[in-house]
């Protein structure tokens, strides 16, 4: 038997196959690589390039490999974009997902790992946020993960497809060989890298005047190898009989914009000069999650996910590959 990775060769989604692959795992990857990296993928992972929207190509996927469980990555995930063209958001995100499911389901799958958002809660009414927090999305790109929980929970009650919904907050980090290599980049971490490297000229921060010790925003930063961890142990809570869970993945401790900002200039020796701008609409002041529940659900905690360690390996990352 074996898992199928959609968007596998995607910056979570390879590093995931990466794991899975290391510890003797069965993986199949499918990817329509509009985001991905056909060299992200392990070469001795099969890599279907493909819409998950396909549902004969998945069919056959699933037949040919024997699957019997799927970790779901492939999404969009830039929130300005999906506020500029909600149509592509939901076509891509919430109509292929759904014509995903129904092929899985098909196909007799009835485990599914899902890759969500802390993007579904909205702003946020206190701090730390746990899954309890109401969810009211702010954007096009929350409400289609929000739209795929709902529809989970519905076919979880229906047809016993047994999921978790894992709500990542910041992303960041790389292991020796896969990294974060967006076209364009919206992450801070690798923006702020960019600018050390010299590939740009300054570091657009947008907003120093709120209500945080220096006046810049705060977010929960999570090592990307303490994510693809918790999709292992996500996968095995399921395979053992677990049920449907909506799990949020931070660390619990927040950091500002100036604080990545001054830990990749101290880490890369490099200086980063900054350009102050407005804040930009819809950026809460603080995001910072309360995990514990994955710790009691899958025995999850993070083990990479200090932020010297996060830029650290990102930085390596960076400079190896943007500098050849």
């Amino acid at each position: 038997m074996s898992v199928l990775v959609t968007g596998g060769a995607g910056y979570i989604g390879s590093i995931t196959v990466e794991l899975l692959h290391e510890r003797g795992t069965e993986v199949v990857v499918i990817d329509n690589l509009g985001r991905g990296h056909r060299n992200a993928v392990v070469p001795q992972v099969k890599l279907y390039e493909g819409s998950i929207g396909d549902a004969a190509l998945i069919k056959t996927i699933c037949a040919k490999h024997k699957v019997d469980s799927c970790i779901h990555f492939a999404a969009l995930a830039y929130v300005g974009e999906s506020v500029t063209d909600p149509r592509r958001y939901f076509d891509n995100n919430v109509s292929q997902a759904l014509s995903l499911l129904g092929a899985l389901l098909d196909s007799g799958v009835r485990q599914f790992v899902f890759s969500s958002t802390c993007a579904t809660y909205g702003e946020p009414e206190h701090i730390p946020i746990d899954e309890d927090h109401q969810q009211r999305p702010v954007n096009p790109y929350g409400w289609s993960k929000l739209i795929v929980e709902r529809a989970l929970a519905g076919y979880d009650l229906a047809y016993g497809m047994k999921f978790i919904a894992l709500r990542y907050f910041n992303a960041a980090g790389a292991t020796a060989l896969h990294g974060e290599d967006h076209n364009p980049e919206t992450h801070l971490i690798p923006i702020v890298i960019d600018a050390a490297l010299g590939k740009t000229q300054s570091v657009p921060v947008y907003g120093n005047d709120y209500p945080t010790p220096d006046g810049t925003a705060i977010r929960d930063y999570i090592h990307v190898t303490d994510l693809g961890r918790a999709h292992l142990l996500a996968l095995d809570y399921l395979k053992a009989g677990g049920d449907s869970q909506y799990l949020n993945l931070g660390t619990g401790t927040g950091y500002s914009v100036m604080e990545v900002i001054d830990t990749v200039r101290r880490i890369s020796g490099k200086p980063v000069t900054i350009e102050i701008q407005p804040r930009r609409a819809g950026d809460p002041s603080e995001l910072v999650a309360r995990a514990s529940r994955a710790t009691d659900v899958l025995g999850w905690k993070p083990q990479d996910s200090s932020l010297d360690n996060i830029v650290e390996t990102a930085w390596r990352w960076h400079s190896r590959e943007k500098t050849q």
